[in-house]
């Protein structure tokens, strides 16, 4: 399992941990998307490591900006 941690931009309610949850799970080989509004963490939980590149931008499609962390 790998687990790789980002840093979201943007993010205010319970809505917005739902949208990029969406957006993330979707990538695929992601097993689990912890997200939290309050501290603007992502954590994706994978079999292999994910690419940055898809992360990014499923997290942009959502409405945010995000960085690795």
């Amino acid at each position: 399992m790998s687990t790789t941690e980002y840093a979201v931009t943007g993010m205010t309610c319970s809505h917005c941990e739902q949208s990029v949850t969406e957006e993330v799970s979707q990538i695929p080989g992601v097993s689990a998307v912890d997200v939290s509004a309050a501290s603007g963490r992502l954590v994706i939980t994978s079999k292999a490591p994910v690419e940055d590149a898809a992360v990014l931008a499923a997290v942009d499609e959502a409405g945010y900006a995000a960085t690795r962390a």
